[in-house]
């Protein structure tokens, strides 16, 4: 079904189609939430906080993007202000040369096993958390370069080069956590 025909149904009244909603997206809400957060405690308040904000105000949610990107600005939102966080901390200075780079050149991470898993989510972890976030947004949500800019309040240029640095500082963290045979390991399974 349509989500659109979902969102209808909830605004005259079959209220527990919102579930749908919640069933559909809790896991990335909580992971964009402990991104900012940096515990599960206050992620989980930020996503049930989010998903009573979306209920709320369903009948603001307009068509033009989808679903999925209007709540997880709502969790974004509701997560930075929770924490008070300042999201982009790091600015090492890259030319927009090589940010025009990221859609050609990407470096596409299949995480095959529970051991690479680790190593990523370890590595996540110790990233500032603008970094990880925009990460996790773009290669384990697949959100294009469009809707992170609508998630994070960001310009598609700022996205773009923002995850070219992060992509960098992930990839500087991997081989020095542990060291280049991962690193060679992770891009052969892509």
């Amino acid at each position: 079904m349509d989500e659109q025909l979902y969102v209808k149904q909830v605004l005259s009244g079959n209220t527990s189609v919102f579930s749908y909603f919640v069933e559909t997206y809790q896991e990335m809400a909580i992971t964009i939430a402990y991104r900012i957060c940096g515990n599960m405690q206050d992620a989980e308040d930020v996503v049930q906080e989010s998903f009573v904000k979306a209920y709320r105000n369903l009948h603001s949610f307009r068509a033009d993007s989808k679903f999925s990107t209007w709540l997880y600005r709502i969790v974004y939102n509701t997560a930075v202000t929770l924490t008070k966080s300042k999201m982009w901390t790091s600015f090492h200075e890259t030319d927009m040369e090589n940010a025009a780079h990221l859609s050609a050149n990407p470096i596409d991470i299949n995480i095959e096993n529970s051991e690479q898993k680790e190593m990523v989510g370890e590595i996540l972890q110790k990233m500032p958390k603008g970094d990880a976030l925009l990460l996790t947004l773009y290669y384990m949500e697949d959100n294009p370069v469009k809707d992170i800019a609508k998630i994070t309040g960001l310009n598609e240029s700022n996205v773009k080069v923002k995850l070219f640095r992060a992509r960098k500082l992930f990839k500087e963290m991997l081989v020095r956590h542990y060291g280049q045979t991962v690193e060679d390991q992770l891009l052969a399974s892509s």
